[in-house]
C-alpha cells in the first residue's frame, strides 16, 4: 500500500514506540479524559484514541473499562494522601484523613463519581487504610472497635465526598437549576404549612457545602473521642490553619 508524500497510514499514526503504553500512562490519559469530558464520554475508543493506539492495546494491562476506572480510583488516593503523615494527636490524623478525600474528589469529580466509593485494593487504598487504623489503635480501640470504625470514617470519607463530586460532575446548568430551584421552593414554603422551614429559610440559605461537611465531620470525631480509651477531648487544628 503506498501513501500520499507527507501523510502516514492509520497505523504509522497510532503506533507508539514499544514500552510507551504504561499502565500509570493509561491511568494518567482516562483521568484527564474524565476531568476534560466528564464521565458520559469516557469509552474505551476514545481512550485509545488518546493515548494515540488502538484500544486492543490496553487490554494488555488492564481487563476492561472497569479495571481501569479501579486503578483511577487508586490514583484519587494517592493524589489525596501525597505529603501526609500522621499527626500527634490520632482525631487529628483522621480529620486530616477525611479532608484530603475530600480535596481529591472535588479535584477530580467526574473521575470520584464514576470510582470513588470502589474498593480498590490497591497500594494507596491499603495505606490509606493503615494509616486510619494506626490512628484508632492509637486512640486505644481494640481491635474490634478499630474495624468497625474504620469502617465508619472510611465510608463518611468516601461517601460524602463521592456525593459531592456527582453533584459537581453535573453541567454546569445543571448545578445551577437544582441549587436556584430548591432555594426557590424553600423560600417560597408556606409558613402556615411548614413553620420551621418558613423560621430558618435566610440563614438556611448561607450554609455553604464546606459548612456542612466540617460540621458533620466534627461530630462524628467528637462522639468517636467521648468513646475512646485514649480521647482526651481537645480540640483539633483547625483546618485553615
Amino acid at each position: 500500500m503506498t501513501t500520499t508524500p507527507g501523510r502516514t497510514t492509520r497505523a504509522s499514526r497510532t503506533r507508539l514506540p514499544r514500552g510507551a503504553l504504561t499502565p500509570e500512562r493509561i491511568v494518567e490519559t482516562s483521568l484527564r479524559l474524565l476531568d476534560e469530558h466528564g464521565a458520559d464520554a469516557f469509552s474505551m475508543p476514545r481512550l485509545g484514541k488518546a493515548l494515540g493506539a488502538d484500544q486492543t492495546a490496553v487490554y494488555r494491562h488492564f481487563s476492561g473499562r472497569d479495571d481501569i476506572l479501579l486503578a483511577v480510583a487508586d490514583r484519587l488516593l494517592e493524589e489525596a494522601f501525597e505529603g501526609f503523615s500522621a499527626q500527634p494527636y490520632w482525631a487529628d490524623t483522621l480529620a486530616d484523613v477525611c479532608r484530603r478525600v475530600r480535596g481529591a474528589y472535588l479535584a477530580h469529580p467526574a473521575a470520584a463519581a464514576l470510582s470513588g466509593p470502589r474498593t480498590t485494593r490497591r497500594p494507596a487504598e491499603m495505606r490509606a487504610a493503615d494509616a486510619v487504623i494506626g490512628a484508632l489503635g492509637d486512640a486505644g480501640f481494640d481491635p474490634a472497635e478499630a474495624a468497625l470504625l474504620y469502617r465508619v470514617v472510611a465510608d463518611f470519607a468516601l461517601l460524602w465526598s463521592g456525593g459531592e463530586a456527582a453533584f459537581h460532575s453535573l453541567d454546569a446548568k445543571t448545578q445551577a437549576d437544582e441549587a436556584d430551584g430548591w432555594k426557590r421552593a424553600y423560600r417560597a414554603a408556606d409558613p402556615q404549612e411548614y413553620p420551621h422551614i418558613h423560621r430558618v429559610r435566610d440563614p438556611l440559605f448561607e450554609v455553604d457545602s464546606a459548612d456542612v461537611f466540617e460540621t458533620a465531620l466534627g461530630l462524628l470525631l467528637d462522639s468517636m473521642e467521648h468513646r475512646a480509651p485514649r480521647g482526651d477531648g481537645r480540640a483539633r487544628r483547625d483546618p485553615g490553619e
